[in-house]
């Protein structure tokens, strides 16, 4: 492989960086698929490198690939990096490179992020970095309807273990230090149906859809706290002149306060069992989703964060968003996410990144676990 054409690169202190290493593991695991749900075979793989890299790395209840990172000082840090991407197994995720811009499914939500924290591990002891005590984790159910599951089993089971959590996701520049909320629900409609011409007007799930649908419009979605819905996913109906029998749609609700986000969920609700009377249609409504809105006291993490990334010329901007540290900010563990690399068209098929921003954001990372470690941790 040729690397990317951009020159050898160094470290901060000097000494080259193995670019082609970077470049390998990132194109690997790229291209290994993992689907939410479906994260095993890029599991398998992780561990085999996280072996590779010297450890000891073992799989838990849910399929996170967790391991104990020796040596390091100060506090315990959890440093994470999801597995799962919102693509099938069915898609293309070849690594296509032009210049220094590299393109494919998945390449940097979350590949990027995770070839980086597998890289990191095989450098360490040549590389002589200063760290605080480390358990990596590569997590399943990040996205979508995997609901953080990953991120949930490692927080209730070992959560008094960890002084802080590190999330590695998201784009270079970018601290993620607060939890966006989410609800997200399902609703399948059935009705009497039928012919579209003899039996009119006859209850029609898919004319009840539109009701419900339509009913969002008057929510009362607050900008302070910030807060959203999206009706993403819908289905229905089996022809053009057949009157709906069944129908549904997915609905997913945001807001980075608790309080304002069950407000939506009950007003939502409320207008969807009225439009169901109103069109004589059955509604079934089931809860897939529930991720928590949280704040913590992460004043000292952000500022460590943004130091390292000053360290690199780059000023780093706090944001809210829902990622793996949500689950650490609801348990009240000083969390943030940690964005390593510059690209763009998350979740589209045309995803991409900038391929030297990965050692730009090798430095920021190895800056601020080097921050952590002069931090006091747990006796």
């Amino acid at each position: 492989m040729s690397g990317s054409g951009s020159g050898q690169s160094v470290r901060e202190d000097g000494h080259p960086v193995a670019e082609d290493l970077l470049g390998r593991l990132l194109i690997e695991i790229c291209q290994t698929p993992a689907p939410t749900f479906e994260e095993e075979r890029r599991a398998a793989l992780v561990t085999r490198m996280w072996r590779e890299a010297g450890l000891e790395p073992t799989s838990d209840g849910v399929g996170n690939v967790v391991a104990e990172v020796p040596g390091g000082e100060g506090p315990r840090v959890l440093l994470a990096a999801h597995l799962d991407t919102v693509f099938s197994a069915e898609v293309d995720v070849t690594v296509r490179r032009q210049g220094t811009r590299w393109s494919a499914p998945g390449i940097g939500d979350n590949s990027a992020s995770l070839a980086l924290l597998t890289y990191l591990l095989r450098e360490r002891r040549s590389a002589g970095l200063r760290l605080p005590r480390i358990t990596a984790a590569a997590t399943v159910g990040e996205e979508g309807l995997g609901d953080l599951r990953g991120a949930r089993s490692l927080v209730e089971e070992r959560g008094d273990e960890f002084d802080f959590v590190v999330a590695i996701d998201g784009h270079l520049s970018t601290i993620v230090d607060v939890a966006v909320g989410s609800k997200r629900f399902r609703v399948e409609l059935t009705a009497q149906g039928g012919h579209s011409w003899g039996d009119f007007p006859a209850p029609s799930a898919v004319h009840a859809l539109g009701a419900m649908v339509a009913s969002l419009e008057a929510l009362k979605v607050s900008r302070q706290p910030r807060s959203s819905y999206n009706i993403g996913q819908v289905w229905g109906g089996t022809g053009v002149n057949a009157i709906a029998q069944r129908a549904g749609f997915n609905l997913d609700l945001r807001s980075v306060d608790s309080s304002a986000l069950d407000e939506l969920e009950r007003d939502a609700l409320a207008r969807f069992h009225k439009a169901a009377r109103r069109h004589r249609v059955d509604v079934t409504i089931e809860k897939v989703g529930d991720r928590p809105a949280a704040t913590v006291d992460n004043r000292r993490l952000v500022s460590m964060a943004q130091e390292a990334l000053a360290a690199v010329s780059i000023e780093g901007g706090a944001a809210a968003s829902s990622t793996d540290a949500n689950v650490a900010m609801a348990a009240g563990i000083p969390a943030i996410a940690f964005g390593v690399y510059a690209g763009g068209d998350a979740h589209r098929m045309s995803e991409w990144l900038e391929r030297p921003s990965l050692e730009v954001g090798y430095r920021a990372l190895t800056g601020l676990l080097a921050r952590l470690a002069g931090e006091p941790g747990q006796e």
